[in-house]
């Protein structure tokens, strides 16, 4: 989705998104052959060559498993492989994962995996090399460092302020409308405005969600979810079922909302240490304001939207 200052505009800044989009999916994409990320964890442990832009994404990936403490990894294709995640998920991933056995019973199968820490990244020489046996997953980051891309494509292009989302991760550029920009979190971004969620107004920044209730499937006989615990490599259940965090980017508000998924109850403080406003929704439906956080259709103030860059 592609909003713009001035409705004129908008068309450039669309075309702007789309070049930027097609950009990221041939450098990044896990599930085409043809890409730079199938390319690089086909490797075997040799250093690859990359594009500025794979080059970009990789980097971003560790740092946000440095940021984390290793909470966000970029290291688990193969765990996701294993419960079934192989394809596009709106291919649809019922029944793909590993069967005869239930997800917790196959967690022994990765701990000798070695993770981000192997990743080697030589910027004077454009290569990336990864551990043997690691392959690289970056849906945690790439689709947010995306969207502030994109964002700043069609900012330019347009000659206006805009707000862009890919998949609910939501990045501004530009001088925003005087009123701000209306968004509705919920759960799932393809939610209707009838589901749970709230309304707020943004000016500046990036904000994020993530969830463990907007992708699941059945795998081994059991429901399982995109956002994995890299200490299990199992989906992470650590109470919250949806975090959507406001940051200075988008990159840096979806590097929180998923760790905050996997930390579970150390998530609230450690977000309020940060100073990144967020939204945190238990399992059980009810939601709780941090650092700053607005009620229900209030403004997300200016300065608190640009929160802190996480560091």
């Amino acid at each position: 989705m592609v909003v713009a200052g001035e409705d004129d505009r908008l068309g450039a800044g669309i075309e702007a998104v789309k070049r930027t989009v097609d950009a990221f999916d041939l450098a990044c994409s896990r599930f085409r052959d043809d890409s730079e990320l199938s390319a690089l964890n086909r490797a075997g442990g040799r250093p690859i060559r990359v594009s500025a832009l794979l080059l970009e994404a990789v980097a971003a990936g560790v740092r946000a498993a440095e940021l984390t403490d290793g909470d966000v990894d970029p290291t688990l294709g193969e765990a996701l492989i294993a419960l079934g995640y192989d394809r596009d998920f709106d291919l649809g991933l019922d029944g793909r994962g590993a069967t005869g056995a239930a997800p917790a019973t196959r967690r022994l199968a990765f701990t000798s995996i070695v993770g981000w820490r192997t990743i080697r990244i030589d910027i004077e020489a454009a290569t990336v090399r990864l551990g043997q046996g690691v392959s690289l997953d970056l849906g945690a980051t790439a689709k947010a460092l995306a969207a502030d891309h994109a964002a700043a494509a069609a900012a330019d292009a347009a000659d206006c302020g805009v707000l862009v989302s890919l998949g609910g991760d939501i990045a501004t550029a530009g001088l925003a409308p005087q009123e701000g920009w209306r968004v509705r979190v919920t759960d799932d971004h393809r939610d209707g405005v009838d589901a749970p969620g709230q309304w707020i107004t943004i000016h500046s920044g990036g904000l994020a969600t993530s969830s463990t209730a907007a992708r699941r499937w059945r795998s081994g006989g059991t429901t399982v979810h995109h956002l994995l615990d890299p200490a299990s490599r199992l989906p992470a259940s650590g109470g919250w079922r949806t975090v959507s965090v406001a940051a200075a980017t988008c990159l840096d508000a979806n590097i929180a909302s998923t760790a905050a998924v996997v930390r579970g109850q150390r998530a609230p403080a450690w977000l309020q240490s940060l100073r990144l406003p967020s939204r945190l929704v238990s399992d059980e439906g009810l939601a709780s304001h941090v650092a700053g956080w607005p009620s229900a259709g209030d403004d997300l103030a200016p300065a608190a939207a640009l929160g802190r860059v996480i560091a």
